[in-house]
């Protein structure tokens, strides 16, 4: 239903069937640790640029990982900003291919036009909708990225990714269109109990335990 608004009646019986398969697969029947958040910016938006169409737990991990470690410091917009005018992007990512370093270095200048300095900063603005839409104007951001991005902060959003669509086809729902997939799995989150960022970490185990090539998310 491309274009057009989705009935209520039919997100919901989406998420039943959705709610319904993910509880025949034990997603009730696991110890759910409350899902980590990251409060280094730098990290969340190395995290959400390199995420996309790349290994999780052979490429993007370590390298989140490694800037956690290294650059503690490098957690504000400003710290950042500074970062590339020193043309240092390249190496903080440990990334050499310019379309995502240059789509680091995009969002970092959209997010100092917002105000946004912090992760406190971004949680509150990715509550806003007109944030969400003006972000999706940049190139290579689209929703995904950002409800990914706002999983990573803490905010309680499911990110439709391929494993996610998957498991959609796997209980017969046949509409594709990303947000309402989104609605249907957040509700289906809600019918089960658990907490969308936990229901989709459970679908990241679960694809991975099936693809090993797919990898944890952070």
């Amino acid at each position: 239903m491309r274009g057009g608004q989705p009935s209520a009646m039919a997100i919901l019986l989406a998420a039943r069937r959705i709610a319904d398969h993910a509880k025949q697969e034990g997603a009730l029947a696991e110890l759910h640790v409350p899902r980590a958040t990251c409060a280094h910016l730098g990290a969340v938006l190395a995290d959400s640029v390199l995420q996309a169409g790349l290994n999780y737990a052979t490429v993007v991990r370590p390298r989140v990982l490694a800037i956690l470690r290294t650059h503690p410091d490098l957690d504000t917009v400003s710290a950042l900003l500074a970062l590339i005018e020193r043309r240092g992007t390249s190496d903080f990512l440990n990334w050499r291919h310019h379309e995502k370093v240059g789509r680091f270095e995009v969002l970092v200048g959209f997010l100092q036009s917002w105000g946004v300095e912090d992760v406190d900063d971004l949680r509150a603005q990715l509550g806003a909708e007109a944030f969400r839409e003006a972000m999706q104007a940049l190139h290579g951001i689209g929703p995904k990225t950002i409800d990914y991005m706002a999983c990573l902060v803490g905010i309680e959003s499911i990110a439709v990714d391929r494993h996610v669509r998957t498991f959609a086809r796997k209980v017969g729902v046949e509409n594709d269109d990303y947000f309402f997939l989104r609605k249907s799995f957040c509700c289906a989150a809600d019918l089960l109990t658990l907490s969308r960022r936990e229901f989709d970490a459970w679908l990241w185990r679960r694809a991975a335990a099936a693809s090993p090539q797919l990898g944890l998310a952070f």
